[in-house]
C-alpha cells in the first residue's frame, strides 16, 4: 500500500448521497470504504422548485459527517458531484456554500451530459475490455442517463428527467399500488424518452446493461427470489410489477432483496425500467457495477491501462503477492505454446490458461507446502474485477490442479477444453522446472486421439535435460490415472 493514492468520490444523488474511497495502485481502484446516507433530497423540492429547510438540513448533516472522514485528503483527489434534484433547485447556491463548507471541499453540479459521460466510464472500468458497442442506462431518483459507446469512448448520451424519486412522488403518491397507477406511469415515462429512440434506436448496441440504484434493487430483489443472478429480463419485471399489485401498497412490500431504503422508490424505479424495455424492444438487459462514483473516481487518475481491467486486476495480484515475474510469463507461454500446437488453426490461446500460468505462485506467499492449494483459495476468494465468478472459479481450478495428483480436479477433468487447458499447464510447470524459460525448439505435442496426447522431443534432448525428461515420466503417470493418456518418445 506504500504507493497506493487515496482516492475519493462524493455523489450528491437524488435519493441518497455516497461517499467512496479507494485505492489506487497497480492500474485499479479498490475499494477501501462506502457510506450511503438516504436524504431523499429529491422529495424535498417544494412547489417553487426550491429546496425545504429541512431537506437541507439532512443534506448538510450527511456531508459534515462525510466531511470528517476525508479530513486529510489531497484536494487533487477528491471530487464532489451533484447531480439532478441540485441541477433543478432555485435556491442549490444558498445549499451549497454551506456543503462544501461542512464537507472541506468544492461540490459541483455537473450537467446530465457529464453525468452521462462519467457513468459510462464507471461502468465500463468493471468490464473487460472488448469492441462491442454497449448501451448504458442509469435510472437515478429524479433523472435517466443513456450512453451508447465503444471501448472507452461515449459516443452517444443523453439525460432525462425522470427518474425512480420522481416518478414515485407523481404516480404513487399514497403509496397505492393499483395497475392503473403503472399504466399512467409507463405511459407518461415513455413520452418523456421518446426522442430517446432518435439516437438510441434498437440495433445499434450489442449489448444493454443498466447501472446504479434503481438496476441494483430490482436486479437484486429479482436474484433473490430466482428470478436470474445479475440479469434484469421483461419476464422479471412483469414478475416483479405482480408482487407489488399484490401487495397493494407499499408499505406492505415485503420481498427478499429488496432494501428497505430502496422500497418506498420502487414503484417508480420500476414504471420507468419497464417503459425503457418496452421502448426500445429490450428483452434482457446486464446489471452493471461502477457507476458514477467509480468514473468520477477513474477521472481522478490519468492511466491508459484503465480498460484492460482482466490485465490490471492479474497485475495486481502477481504484484500483491509477490509473485516472480519473470518465472510466471515463463509457464503462462510455455502453456500457451503447447495449446497452439494442438490447436493450430486458432489464433490465439485462451486468455484463462494464460492467467493461471501468471498467477500460479500466488499462493508461495502463504506457504510454499501446498502452495497450489493456497494459489486456487486466494483466486476464488478474491476481489478480481473484471472477473465474474465462474471465471475465478475456472482459474482457481487450473491452479489447484497445476501440480500433484488430479483426482482433486477430477470433475474439471471431465469437460476436454478445461482438461486440455490444465494438461498445458501441468506439463508447462514442468518444463520450466529450472524456472528458465525452455528450450521449446524441436519440441512437439499432438493429440493422437479424443484424450490421448503424444509429446515428442528431438534428438539427445533427455540427456540434456535429465530432470525434465524424469519429471515428464512422472507426469505421464499421473495423467494415466485418469481418462486421459500422454504417450512420450523422448531420445
Amino acid at each position: 500500500m506504500n504507493d497506493a493514492i487515496a482516492l475519493a468520490a462524493v455523489d450528491l444523488g437524488s435519493n441518497s448521497f455516497r461517499l467512496e474511497i479507494g485505492s489506487y495502485e497497480h492500474h485499479q481502484i479498490h475499494r477501501v470504504e462506502y457510506l450511503k446516507e438516504t436524504v431523499r433530497q429529491g422529495s424535498g423540492l417544494d412547489s417553487s422548485r426550491n429546496l425545504t429547510q429541512e431537506s437541507m438540513e439532512r443534506g448538510w448533516a450527511c456531508l459534515a459527517r462525510f466531511g470528517e472522514r476525508l479530513r486529510g485528503f489531497d484536494p487533487a483527489h477528491v471530487r464532489a458531484v451533484a447531480t439532478q434534484t441540485l441541477r433543478e433547485a432555485r435556491n442549490r447556491d444558498v445549499f451549497i456554500d454551506r456543503a462544501s463548507e461542512l464537507l472541506g471541499f468544492p461540490i459541483e453540479v455537473i450537467s446530465g451530459e457529464e453525468e452521462a459521460a462519467l457513468i459510462y466510464r464507471g461502468v465500463i472500468s468493471q468490464l473487460p475490455a472488448s469492441d462491442e458497442h454497449r448501451l448504458v442506462i442509469d435510472i437515478g431518483g429524479r433523472s435517466t442517463e443513456f450512453v451508447l459507446g465503444q471501448n472507452s469512448v461515449a459516443q452517444s448520451v443523453a439525460s432525462y428527467r425522470i427518474g425512480s424519486v420522481a416518478w414515485t412522488a407523481r404516480y404513487f403518491p399514497q403509496g397505492e399500488l393499483t395497475p392503473e397507477a403503472f399504466r399512467t406511469a409507463e405511459i407518461a415515462a415513455r413520452a418523456v424518452l421518446d426522442e430517446a429512440l432518435d439516437t438510441f434506436s434498437p440495433g445499434s448496441w450489442d449489448i444493454a446493461y443498466a447501472s446504479a440504484g434503481t438496476a441494483n434493487a430490482v436486479g437484486d430483489t429479482l436474484a433473490a427470489n430466482g428470478q436470474g443472478q445479475g440479469m434484469i429480463t421483461r419476464a422479471g419485471l412483469d414478475w416483479l410489477q405482480q408482487q407489488l399489485l399484490q401487495a397493494k401498497h407499499i408499505d406492505r412490500v415485503k420481498l427478499d432483496g429488496l432494501k428497505e431504503d430502496r422500497r418506498p422508490v420502487v414503484a417508480g424505479g420500476l414504471s420507468v425500467l419497464r417503459a425503457v424495455f418496452d421502448l426500445l424492444g429490450l428483452e434482457r438487459m446486464e446489471v452493471a457495477q461502477g457507476a458514477l462514483r467509480m468514473g468520477v473516481l477513474y477521472g481522478l487518475v490519468d492511466d491508459e491501462q484503465v480498460g484492460d481491467i482482466h490485465s490490471a486486476t492479474v497485475l495486481g495480484l502477481m504484484q500483491r503477492f509477490g509473485v516472480n515475474t519473470l518465472h510466471a510469463r515463463h509457464v503462462a507461454e510455455t502453456a500457451q505454446q503447447l495449446w497452439q500446437q494442438l490447436h493450430p488453426t486458432e489464433p490465439h490461446a485462451p486468455a484463462m490458461l494464460a492467467w493461471a500460468g501468471l498467477l500460479h505462485e500466488v499462493g508461495c506467499r502463504i506457504s510454499r507446502s501446498n502452495y497450489h492449494r493456497h494459489s486456487a483459495y486466494v483466486l476464488e476468494h478474491s476481489n478480481a474485477p473484471g472477473f465474474t465468478p465462474a471465471e475465478l472459479a475456472n482459474l482457481g481450478q487450473l491452479v489447484l490442479g497445476h501440480r500433484g495428483k488430479l483426482k482433486k480436479v477430477e470433475a474439471f477433468m471431465h469437460m476436454p477444453a478445461h482438461a486440455l487447458q490444465l494438461l498445458c499447464l501441468r506439463l508447462a510447470v514442468v518444463l520450466c522446472n529450472s524456472r528458465r524459460a525452455p528450450d521449446m525448439h524441436g519440441l512437439q505435442l499432438q493429440r493422437q486421439g479424443p484424450q490421448q496426447l503424444l509429446l515428442q522431443t528431438p534428438a539427445g534432448w533427455a540427456q540434456r535435460f535429465p530432470l525434465s525428461a524424469q519429471l515428464l515420466r512422472e507426469e505421464a503417470e499421473a495423467i494415466s490415472k485418469t481418462d486421459w493418456q500422454l504417450t512420450l518418445q523422448m531420445d
